[in-house]
């Protein structure tokens, strides 16, 4: 049931309510993959930061070569080197990888997490210094959703193998899993859940902020305004002039329901002709930490610590929370937490305060 209060917004505030019908019929809610995340607090800045060094890279990826969808294998990488980096050059630093969220890229993350600032203040109030780096894992539909897919490309791997071993292999870094941390938000926290329960072979501690798609899709009463709007596209052009939810639909279909065998997209949607399609849809719900979470409780009782945090104002707390009493469940350590705030603003201040402490407080910072 979608509720839509047009009071006072005439035939725009109408058109709007069409148009959430129309991403909700489709199974794609609004909270379910946060818009592009432009409202971040900054946090004051911390007496006596030192500044860090902020480098931007190229890491070439094999498991992106030869995707479909034509997404460069060449991914902009930026890693924040801590204020002891370069005057200590014999010091080896653990790792934290943070995955930005959908419709946004590398830069723009930084951004709206106020970066450098947040990561100096972070260590200027006591968080031990450790290396940041910041993959760039936007696609032509916005975003990769961290998945292995031969339209987009295995942005998984990219992440847990070709990523790691770029930066264990050009950094001062302490290369095991007792001193990697992985970190995301909104699609970068589904992200975490995905390559977190998936190789935990490759990390020690994991923590998720506000993160998305964790329960599977429902498509719900069909809407043909949706279905023939998505119906309409082409082209990867068409694609890119529909509205910010559906476009998150084409994003997910190319990630968890790809099809080499319709060109130009290469995906299957979960609506076409107008019926449901209930063999894209299972493969969505193939996708859904929710759903697998439960193969995966022996690697996530391997981590040290597991964090996932949600604004008491984001819709996403709902499966959040249920994320964080599966793992209770089966006894697996981790610390749940709702804070005052939406999806997206006060984000940069949990970096400061409560990300980088996190691990500062559950990586190694020594070799074996």
């Amino acid at each position: 049931m979608i509720a839509c209060d047009t009071r006072g917004g005439g035939v725009r505030g109408l058109r709007s309510c069409v148009r959430l019908a129309a991403i909700m019929a489709l199974g794609l809610t609004l909270p379910t993959m946060a818009g592009a995340q432009v409202t971040t607090n900054a946090p004051p800045p911390v007496a006596g930061a030192k500044p860090a060094t902020v480098e931007r890279i190229k890491v070439h990826s094999l498991a992106i070569e030869g995707n479909l969808e034509g997404e460069s294998a060449d991914r902009d990488v930026i890693v924040v080197l801590p204020p002891g980096y370069k005057s200590h050059p014999d010091r080896r630093y653990p790792v934290v990888y943070a995955l930005h969220g959908y419709s946004i890229g590398a830069e723009q993350w930084i951004g709206e997490i106020h970066v450098p600032q947040t990561i100096e203040g972070a260590f200027a109030r006591g968080a031990a210094e450790m290396i940041v780096v910041l993959p760039d894992s936007k696609t032509v539909h916005n975003g990769s959703m961290y998945s292995s897919s031969q339209t987009t490309g295995d942005f998984e791997t990219f992440i847990a193998k070709d990523l790691v071993g770029y930066i264990d292999g050009h950094y001062r870094t302490l290369p095991r899993r007792e001193s990697r941390g992985l970190v995301g938000h909104s699609m970068g926290g589904y992200g975490a859940s995905r390559i977190g329960m998936r190789h935990a072979d490759v990390f020690g501690a994991l923590y998720m902020m506000s993160p998305c798609c964790l329960s599977p899709r429902d498509p719900g009463q069909f809407n043909a305004e949706a279905a023939t709007a998505l119906a309409q596209v082409k082209t990867l052009e068409d694609a890119q002039k529909l509205p910010w939810g559906l476009r998150a639909q084409m994003a997910t279909a190319a990630a968890w329901s790809p099809n080499p065998k319709k060109p130009p997209l290469y995906l299957d949607l979960p609506v076409e002709n107008g019926q449901v399609q209930p063999d894209v849809l299972a493969k969505w719900a193939a996708n859904a930490p929710l759903a697998f979470v439960d193969q995966y409780v022996g690697a996530l009782r391997r981590y040290k610590a597991i964090a996932i945090d949600v604004g008491d104002r984001d819709s996403l707390k709902t499966d959040a929370a249920k994320l964080h009493e599966s793992m209770d469940r089966y006894g697996v350590a981790n610390s749940f937490e709702i804070y005052p705030g939406d999806h997206t603003s006060d984000v940069a201040r949990r970096i400061q305060d409560y990300v980088l402490p996190f691990f500062g407080a559950n990586l190694a910072f020594t070799a074996r």
